[in-house]
């Protein structure tokens, strides 16, 4: 299994990666070392269900969330008024998200502080974020919530992006075996049938995908909604996902990976794309579908009997080697990190790094691309783990949720992922 590497927090020197996609010579023995080289993390006993976190990492990421849920300034809010009477703080308007800057970091953040505190439930982090959880998911507040979204002219608000955050909060609620949590979910039940309400409403609608690397992208929003529908059972919205799913991708050919990154993506568009249909299509029709979406993805020789069906990287592996494997896909540069745009492409790098890792894990585990993609989403998650440090609340306010995910492997260990074939 995919396993992030956890580089301490100063950065090291950036070395140039080609990008090129010619398979070098030395490839074998360069894996043969790779593979060798494996070296177990350091982790706290976890909850079942939840991957092991390391403990160092989940602290600093649960710092982040803890310090932003109630920072209601600075503020950026999407706000439609229909009179004066309609003016108000943050605090007022969206009473149970009204930190983190803005509507879907503050509800990102208390999904990150819900993933875990479920998955270190004995850490010193889980009873301040069970606290906050509990300030923040109150009936009264939620009610709040619901209120707003019912407002004139709001019918667009956070779609996709923050609806399906907010379904991914749900989520792992509900898979939480836990009073609070149960107590909160139910709390949060109307807002979350409002939300998959308005993506019902919505997709019959939506001829065209939305190929941006920024929030109002489908796949990445139809992956979250989609795993949250299947958690619930809701599943008529998850028979409609799969449905548009194939309608928007599934003649898709020659995804163009290399006119990417755009300058402020955090999201990418072609491998959104590809974690979205490994969702739904079982392996050897996903392998065939990747050959024609992303051709250029290297095909690495076996080399040992057995060696194919690794599941990829892990902690302590050379850097050279993961860079040869890698080089097909280089790591984004962040040029100012203190510009809120620009330090987009940190969160790039991170979810880079769990889509490669979900594509990966949607192939049949003797596919020979397997070891080019895990590698690819271990120099990224190297180089976006790097950058989750607060120094800029313009990335503090929401990498630390990217780099959640991306550690607890959210998305392709839950149960109900990806059907069996």
């Amino acid at each position: 299994m995919f396993r992030p590497s956890l580089p301490p927090l100063p950065a090291r020197p950036r070395r140039a990666v080609p990008a090129v996609l010619a398979v070098p010579a030395a490839l074998p023995a360069l894996l043969a070392a790779l593979l060798l080289a494996a070296a177990p993390l350091s982790a706290m006993p976890v909850a079942r269900g939840v991957p092991s976190v390391d403990p160092a990492l989940a602290e600093r990421f649960a710092r982040l969330a803890l310090d932003c849920v109630g920072r209601e300034y600075p503020n950026k809010i999407a706000h439609v008024m229909q009179s004066d009477a309609d003016l108000a703080p943050p605090r007022q308007l969206t009473p149970a998200f009204y930190g983190c800057f803005d509507w879907h970091s503050a509800v990102h953040a208390h999904w990150l502080l819900a993933r875990l505190a479920r998955a270190c439930p004995a850490a010193p982090l889980a009873a301040e974020a069970r606290a906050a959880l509990d300030r923040s998911l109150s009936p009264e507040r939620l009610a709040g919530e619901a209120a707003y979204l019912a407002g004139e002219g709001r019918a667009t608000f956070e779609r996709p992006y923050g609806l399906a955050w907010l379904l991914q909060l749900a989520a792992e609620l509900r898979e939480w075996d836990d009073p609070d949590a149960r107590r909160w979910a139910q709390a949060l039940a109307p807002l979350e049938q409002e939300a998959a309400g308005r993506l019902r409403a919505w997709l019959p609608k939506l001829r065209y995908p939305i190929r941006t690397g920024e929030h109002d992208q489908t796949a990445f929003a139809l992956g979250l909604a989609l795993d949250w529908a299947r958690t619930a059972g809701d599943d008529s919205l998850a028979t409609l996902i799969e449905a548009k799913a194939r309608q928007f991708h599934a003649a898709d050919r020659g995804g163009p990976l290399a006119f990417e990154p755009s300058g402020q993506d955090f999201l990418s568009p072609c491998l959104g794309e590809a974690d979205l249909m490994r969702r739904l299509l079982p392996p050897a029709e996903f392998a065939a579908w990747l050959s024609a979406f992303l051709p250029g993805i290297p095909a690495v020789p076996a080399v040992s009997a057995g060696s194919t069906g690794s599941t990829g990287p892990a902690a302590g592996m050379p850097a050279e080697s993961d860079a040869v494997l890698a080089a097909w896909l280089p790591v984004a540069e962040v040029t100012d990190r203190a510009d809120g745009k620009l330090a987009h492409l940190d969160g790039l790098n991170l979810s880079r790094a769990w889509m490669l890792a979900g594509i990966a894990s949607g192939l049949p585990p003797a596919d020979p691309r397997r070891p080019a993609l895990l590698a690819a989403a271990t120099i990224h998650s190297a180089a976006g783990l790097r950058a989750v440090t607060g120094t800029h609340y313009e990335g503090g306010h929401w990498l630390g949720t990217f780099a959640t995910y991306l550690i607890t492997e959210r998305g392709y260990t839950n149960s109900g992922t990806r059907p069996e074939p």
